[in-house]
Formats: C-alpha cells, sequence, structure tokens
C-alpha cells in the first residue's frame, strides 16, 4: 500500500504537467508530498523518514521553481535526491556495522552480510547512475521528454531493480538452504 502511494505525487505530477505546465506540475507535487505525509500520519501513526525527507526537497525546489518561474530546479529535486541517497548508502556501507538496505529489510529476509553489503553497494550506485542519467536527460532533452522520463523510466528502473535484487536475495536464501 505504502508502494502505491508514494507513486501518487509523481503521477500526479505528471497528470498536471499534460494539462497545465511545469509550474502547475510543480505546485501539484508539493501539494501532493504534503498530504501523503498526511495520510501517512493519520493512517500508520508515524511518516517515513524519507518521505518528509522527500516532502521538504520538493517543497524546496518546487517553490523556487514557481517562484522564479524556472523549471530548472524541478529538474535538479531528483538529482539531489538521488545523490544524497547514494551517499547515505555508501556511508552506511563504509561507516556502520549493518548498512541501511540490512536494517531496512533483515527483520524479514536472512542472507549474509556480504550479500546485504552488495545489494546496499548497488543500489547506491543505481541511484549515482540515475542522478547523472536525470542530469543528462534533464538538459538535453525536452522538458516533455524530462518528465515523462522522470515518471515512468525512473519508475521503470526502480522496479527493475527490485525484481533484480528480490531475485538474488531468492538465490542467496535457496543457495543457504
Amino acid at each position: 500500500m505504502k508502494q502505491i502511494l508514494n507513486i501518487l505525487p509523481m503521477l500526479i505530477f505528471f497528470i498536471f504537467y499534460k494539462f497545465y505546465d511545469i509550474f502547475i506540475a510543480s505546485g501539484s507535487l508539493i501539494i501532493t508530498s504534503g498530504l501523503l505525509c498526511i495520510i501517512y500520519w493519520v493512517i500508520y501513526n508515524e511518516i517515513d523518514k524519507i518521505n518528509l525527507f522527500s516532502f521538504f526537497v520538493i517543497a524546496f525546489f518546487g517553490s523556487l521553481t514557481i517562484f522564479f518561474h524556472d523549471s530548472q530546479f524541478i529538474k535538479w529535486k531528483i538529482t539531489i535526491i538521488y545523490i544524497i541517497f547514494s551517499i547515505v548508502l555508501l556511508t552506511s556501507q563504509f561507516l556502520t556495522k549493518k548498512p541501511i538496505i540490512q536494517r531496512f529489510l533483515e527483520k524479514d529476509i536472512s542472507i549474509s552480510n556480504v550479500d546485504w553489503r552488495k545489494i546496499n553497494f548497488f543500489w547506491s550506485l543505481f541511484f549515482l547512475f540515475c542522478s547523472i542519467l536525470n542530469i543528462y536527460i534533464a538538459f538535453w532533452f525536452s522538458e516533455k521528454t524530462w518528465v515523462t522520463f522522470k515518471v515512468f523510466g525512473f519508475t521503470s528502473l526502480t522496479f527493475f531493480l527490485i525484481l533484480i535484487t528480490g531475485i538474488y536475495i531468492n538465490y542467496k536464501i535457496s543457495k543457504e538452504k
């Protein structure tokens, strides 16, 4: 349920972009992200740190986009979020006993620490790759192409990596048994 809710702001951004423009879409993204935090609070009695962080980044860059009437700010938002995710994952990789991904999933999944570190490192590289890809698409392609890729391309890439990670974890679990 949470994953479906997390996609909602992007879809609403896309719909408002198609019917209006990047500035109205940015405003809708800010509002939808804020509403998502409120919904999480009402339903789950907590707000995930990632969602709260995303809301603040979206509100900051979305507001700059609207205030300065310049779409460059909203284009940088996803790059900055992905770079921060990559840095946080890398930091946890080398400076903590357990990488972040292990802390999130170890209650449900039992694999070796080495495998968790491989997964964590791979996700860190993925976010770094996505940040670079976003810069390339945002500044070398049309705004329409960027919006479409941001919503559907990054979502597809993320689902693909989740699938690959799941296959890897299942392989490691079955190998241990």
